[in-house]
């Protein structure tokens, strides 16, 4: 193998792939990205036996050929390499060696034969579509700050994706992702694309759910996605990222959305957020409950820790119902809050024991559910 590549195009694709590549792994060869070089293209593939991301990219091709090489070395040293640079890189088959040479700089590194490289083949997609690369990165990023981390309830470690609506009831045909960790749920829709109905339900795991959100940041304009009963594929411009499923049912999540909440405040949220950061400030990291004392059109946040003090801050909002206090974890509180859009925010609440729901109030398609806390 012997080829030609800007230093700026080697470093880019392997910026893609490389952080799919454990750093301590017990299995030497995934920690190498594979190297295919042929025709005038250089192809990478990485993975972890979860995940795997290829990525195909131009390149000055002398002699076709495949090897791998230790991926986060090879990352570190073109990434020190000066911009514009060219790189040459050579296979010595004799001594399973890759050379690396670039102006006065050249570096030997030890390889592993591209025939033991795993292949996390995804073979045949059930179903198959594209969505806009932005729309697909909004339902990833108002849903998967309620991940569960906990590993027991490994089913709750991702993102839900299914295909929602289009029934006997006549409700709009959509794709749905949602996210809970038992204490908060987030729920955002938009319309199904033409191919995902009657796809399966599907669980994206946390860890290629983080990787797609980066991979979209600098990703095409559109997405192809492929489905089975255990593989996602993402296709991604010149990337293709693809992951297992988690292997579970998720839960009924319909059963926790409020319907009978007839109690509801509207408040600016820029406001909003900034008071529950101030008040939270003196909460104890271990409980971080703020109390909401609501009456009428006013909102009373309050905290008081026996250790740190106590905090209060009264705000304007729009609120006519009796009077009602219910406490809530301020972290939470806040990251549902950076989640909308608009200016206001609507809270439907029930009773201090029962879930509260939160809206935007131009945005129907997103919907989030906070359980209170005893204050």
């Amino acid at each position: 193998m012997q080829l030609v590549i800007e230093r700026g195009e080697l470093l880019k694709s392997l910026s893609h792939v490389t952080s799919v590549v454990e750093r301590r792994t017990t299995i030497p060869i995934l920690s190498n990205v594979l190297l295919q070089a042929s025709g005038n293209a250089l192809r990478f593939n990485a993975t972890d036996l979860e995940r795997e991301v290829i990525e195909q990219t131009s390149a000055d091709v002398g002699q076709d050929g495949a090897i791998t090489v230790p991926a986060h070395l090879l990352h570190d040293i073109v990434r020190k390499l000066p911009d514009g640079a060219q790189v040459q890189i050579m296979r010595d088959g004799e001594h399973e060696r890759v050379t690396l040479s670039s102006g006065q700089s050249r570096f030997a590194l030890q390889s592993l034969p591209a025939e033991d490289f795993p292949d996390l083949a995804a073979g045949e997609m059930s179903h198959e579509f594209s969505m806009a690369a932005h729309d697909l990165k909004r339902l990833i990023e108002k849903t998967r700050f309620a991940i569960s981390t906990e590993e027991t309830r490994y089913y709750l470690n991702g993102i839900y994706l299914h295909a929602a609506g289009g029934g006997e009831d006549g409700a709009k045909p959509t794709i749905r992702a949602v996210a809970t960790d038992g204490h908060r749920l987030a729920h955002v829709e938009l319309d199904q694309p033409e191919g995902a109905l009657g796809m399966p339900g599907v669980i994206i795991p946390r860890k290629t759910v983080h990787e797609l959100h980066r991979l979209l940041e600098d990703g095409g304009s559109e997405v192809r996605i492929g489905i089975s009963a255990t593989k996602i594929r993402f296709e991604i411009g010149a990337i293709t990222l693809t992951s297992k499923l988690i292997d579970g049912t998720f839960p009924d999540y319909g059963r926790v959305i409020p319907q009978g909440n007839d109690k509801e405040m509207r408040v600016s949220n820029a406001e909003f957020i900034s008071a529950v950061d101030r008040v939270s400030t003196i909460a104890s990291e271990r409980g971080r409950a703020v109390k909401l004392a609501l009456a009428s059109d006013k909102l009373t946040l309050s905290v008081n820790n026996p250790e740190g003090g106590s905090a209060t801050e009264e705000i304007d909002v729009s609120y006519s119902s009796e009077p009602l206090e219910i406490g809530f974890n301020a972290r939470y509180l806040l990251d549902i809050a950076s989640q909308l859009e608009s200016d206001q925010a609507i809270f439907r609440l029930a009773d201090p024991g029962s879930p509260t729901m939160v809206q935007d109030s131009d945005d129907t398609s997103a919907l989030y559910v906070l359980m209170p806390m005893r204050v």
